[in-house]
């Protein structure tokens, strides 16, 4: 028989960051010209809500100039926004500070 045991060690669930993915073909849907930001996404229902963190992967095609402002992009989504005359920002995260134990 097997005895299950209780797993021990480092677990990365709890620190890990998870972005929302949106894929370039999916930002065809917006009018030319638009500027597409975390509250455009959710209004449109690509993303669950305004607190989760986005990135656009290049997945498909993209014919509309948009600019697009998110969390992350891939290399290839944003050389497609930028070949169509759109632009790619970034926004700024903020990195949580660890704390540091003590020395004795």
């Amino acid at each position: 028989m097997f005895r299950h045991l209780p797993k021990r060690g480092f677990n990365n669930k709890e620190f890990a960051t998870r972005f929302m993915v949106v894929n370039v073909s999916q930002l065809e849907r917006f009018d030319d010209g638009a500027e597409i930001g975390v509250a455009q996404l959710s209004e449109a229902g690509l993303i669950p809500g305004m607190q989760t963190k986005v990135k656009i992967l290049g997945d498909g095609e993209l014919t509309k100039r948009l600019q697009v402002i998110a969390h992350k992009f891939s290399k290839s989504a944003e050389q497609k926004i930028v070949d169509c005359g759109g632009t790619a920002t970034k926004i700024d995260q903020k990195k949580k500070q660890q704390r540091r134990k003590r020395k004795k």
